[in-house]
């Protein structure tokens, strides 16, 4: 991977004691799609804030295509910014807002006209620039504002939550926007969110952040399959995990407390106790035959329409099962249902 945008090591604490953000160090390549995922007061949004130069990171460096950032103020660093709060001025028409990072930059006066038009037909509001903000709808007006932070041509786009603030239906349709619009610009985005699903549907990459570090970085098949930690495999997506242990002289059965023994194809997992997780859409109705078989008693169900999720537990201990096409007679409270998993279904990890 080309690196461009470079964090290393870095550290923001504000009071001396806490680190808001320990050891961070992560490349982005030009035109790359990041996320960084986390709960609240996990450490993204202050990363950000630090490579948009609104925070000074305490210690380590950030650097943009060779460049030390600490050594620029925020409006010298050519980066684009888009909040959840749109932080649209309330006086200024569609196209003046989206004019305004022009003029602060002192753009030649006829290029500034094309550059908004052609930014407000990209985001697919050419008919209403001349309206203010409160007479748009909420997607709109976040589309004014993710076209304000790309008029200038910036080097990076860092979008803090901007879609937080938007119902389900208009939140789904601006991260496919905002995907088409980095795919046709090409643009490096850093997009931060505590969203799981917009972090999966979104990204190249996602960088998920636990208690101010960086718990894993990887593609997001890569973080959901194959989480590096407990957190992280708990934190994206629905999850069972057990509790086990694996002998030496059989490196392909983990015995499952209170369960018994199962089989896993992580041959490589090291001796000793781990954690198995088995997403929930993993398991599914017995046939004939099959490895890894148990009993669910169910004790409440979810229905989504094309599948349910079965909510009970297996000797007595918790388990979500999410079953499509399944008769809703059959889930009801109350009833067993055989369940199995194959060997490559599950994701073992060292306990720590």
């Amino acid at each position: 991977m080309t690196r461009y945008l470079r964090l290393a090591n870095v550290v923001k604490s504000y009071d001396g004691k806490i680190n808001a953000v320990d050891d961070i160090s992560i490349d982005v390549a030009r035109g790359e799609f990041v996320t960084f995922l986390g709960p609240s007061g996990s450490g993204k949004t202050t990363t950000l804030m630090m490579i948009a130069g609104f925070e000074n990171p305490t210690s380590g460096a950030i650097a943009l295509d060779g460049r030390d950032l600490a050594l620029s103020k925020p409006y010298q660093r050519n980066i684009g910014m888009v909040f959840q709060n749109y932080a649209l001025f309330p006086h200024m028409t569609a196209q003046d807002n989206v004019l305004f990072p022009l003029k602060m930059r002192r753009f030649p006066r006829r290029e500034m006209a094309t550059r908004a038009q052609k930014m407000l037909a990209l985001v697919g509001l050419s008919r209403f620039a001349d309206r203010y903000p409160r007479e748009l709808s909420g997607g709109q007006q976040q589309r004014v504002a993710l076209a304000r932070g790309l008029v200038f041509d910036p080097d990076v786009v860092l979008l803090d939550e901007p879609l937080g603030a938007l119902d389900k239906n208009l939140r789904e349709q601006m991260q496919v926007e905002i995907k088409r619009i980095h795919r046709e610009l090409g643009i490096t985005m850093i997009y931060v969110t505590h969203d799981q699903t917009e972090a999966m549907t979104m990204s190249d990459r996602v960088a998920v952040f636990s208690n101010g570090r960086l718990a894993q970085v990887g593609t997001p098949l890569d973080v959901y399959h194959r989480p590096s930690s407990r957190f992280v495999g708990e934190f994206i997506g629905d999850s069972n995990f057990f509790v086990g242990a694996i002998e030496a002289s059989r490196p392909g059965i983990v015995e499952l407390t209170g369960i018994g023994p199962v089989r896993v194809e992580n041959k490589n997992a090291p001796a000793g106790e781990v954690d198995v997780l088995i997403r929930p859409e993993r398991l599914r109705l017995f046939q004939s035959n099959e490895d890894n078989t148990f009993e669910m008693t169910v004790d409440d169900v979810i229905n989504y329409g094309d599948s349910a999720l079965a909510l009970g537990t297996t000797h007595g201990l918790p388990l979500r099962a999410r079953i499509p096409g399944v008769k809703p007679d059959a889930l009801r409270p109350g009833a067993n249902l055989r369940l199995f998993w194959s060997p490559g279904d599950a994701h073992v990890l060292p306990r720590r």
